[in-house]
């Protein structure tokens, strides 16, 4: 399991709200289920890394926050806000542990918060 998964699942459960993992190469070959799927930005390897979710899972006018456990570049974040909106679901943005944003607009345009900054490691 991913941390990011890991965390957003402890999050969701403390909240008391649902849960949907956000997966890499956008699920498996053998699900039978639709996904909705998007393909990033170069992310903090310089990688095209393809991610999705069961479409099923998010409806329009769902509320959705992303978390995860480590922020780079922030495309993982707008790829899923990506998502959230062909979904017709509102995002209300993104939380992670650490903030490593390249670049600050980031914090606001997403808007991402984070319990530590990189430079606190």
């Amino acid at each position: 399991m991913s941390r990011g998964s890991l965390v957003g699942a402890l999050t969701a459960a403390a909240l008391g709200v649902g849960f949907v993992e956000m997966r890499r190469s956008g699920g498996s070959a053998v699900d039978s289920d639709r996904w909705a799927r998007r393909t990033t930005a170069p992310d903090y390897q310089d990688r095209h890394v393809v991610f999705g979710f069961r479409r099923a899972l998010v409806r329009a006018g769902d509320r959705v926050l992303m978390v995860d456990d480590w922020a780079d570049t922030g495309a993982t974040a707008r790829v899923a806000r990506e998502l959230v909106a062909e979904c017709g679901a509102h995002w209300i943005g993104a939380a992670c542990i650490v903030d490593g944003l390249t670049d600050p607009r980031l914090r606001h345009d997403l808007p991402l918060k984070a319990l530590l900054n990189i430079r606190q490691l």
